[in-house]
């Protein structure tokens, strides 16, 4: 696969491993990307501090026939990188929680680029059995299935979010769903967000539409958004804090209620909600205009 994502030169996606039939990453990976400084044992003791958030389908250790498996696969040049001891394993959903009881900065940032690759290497395993199928089809004669099969993706990939809601440790869930309203935008994206802080605009910088942050500018005081702009071209902040709730309005036409700050999701319960009433949209794209023409 080419195009992988990185973290700091690191490609996530070839930490991505096939174990049991589930798509997979390694606690000693895990510890590279967070920087953990004694390594796989800040993972193993932020696991059993939380061990009832992490049930088998989440986090599992693997069996000598596995490790054996996985050492051929990752090849003998990284070998030295593995631990002595049977690794745990962690799928996507185990990830996303671990990245919650880790609570650092670190894991935070990292997670994000993390839920992206998970996301495109379902995507490459969706096109690779799409593509076997319809092979398949053509020798069988059966082009109607895989025609089927197609329009059955499509159709879960369009399904749009009314109201959601996540809980206490679904960082991962709520950062993907985040990104999913993001890429709908064909033209510019407005965010409402008092807290909005570097956490938004790691997300926004994978984003090359217009984005307009209205926002309490003393939150980003300290970073350099000339700094961003000349790298990404893409920011625009208004300097406003009448809001007190967050919002994401996508092409000025659907308005996301957000019951969580971006750089909080995940953290507490919340809710994502799509406001569908047109005269309180109305109402509120009216006020967002005035504000934006200032």
């Amino acid at each position: 696969m080419t195009n992988n994502l990185t973290v700091e030169n690191i490609n996530i996606e070839d930490m991505i491993y096939e174990v049991r039939g589930k798509q997979v990453m390694l606690d000693f990976d895990l510890a590279k990307l967070y920087e953990c400084t004694n390594g796989t044992k800040d993972i193993n003791k932020a696991v059993k501090r939380n061990i009832e958030r992490f049930p088998e389908d989440f986090y599992f250790q693997l069996n000598g026939d596995e490790y054996k498996k996985l050492r051929f696969q990752i090849g003998t040049a990284n070998i030295k990188t593995m631990s002595r001891t049977l690794p745990h394993a962690f799928t996507e959903e185990g990830v996303s929680m671990l990245s919650g009881v880790l609570n650092t900065k670190k894991a935070k940032l990292v997670s994000i680029d993390i839920m992206r690759a998970f996301v495109k290497m379902r995507k490459f395993i969706k096109g690779n059995l799409l593509e076997q199928q319809y092979i398949n089809n053509l020798v069988l004669e059966h082009d109607n299935e895989i025609k089927l099969l197609q329009e059955t993706f499509n159709k879960l990939e369009e399904k749009e979010l009314k109201n959601k809601i996540f809980f206490n440790g679904e960082i991962f869930d709520s950062y993907l769903e985040i990104i999913k309203i993001l890429n709908k935008a064909k033209k510019e994206i407005i965010i409402i967000d008092n807290y909005a802080d570097e956490t938004l605009l790691e997300i926004i910088s994978k984003i090359d539409k217009k984005v307009i942050l209205i926002t309490n500018k003393k939150i980003l005081k300290d970073i350099d958004i000339n700094k961003y702009n000349k790298q990404y071209h893409n920011l625009t902040i208004i300097n406003n804090n009448v809001f007190h709730d967050r919002f994401i309005i996508v092409d000025k036409n659907i308005i996301y209620h957000l019951g969580s700050s971006i750089n909080h999701l995940g953290t507490k319960i919340f809710g994502i909600n799509i406001i569908e009433e047109e005269s309180i949209k109305q109402l509120l794209l009216n006020k967002i205009n005035s504000i934006c023409s200032i």
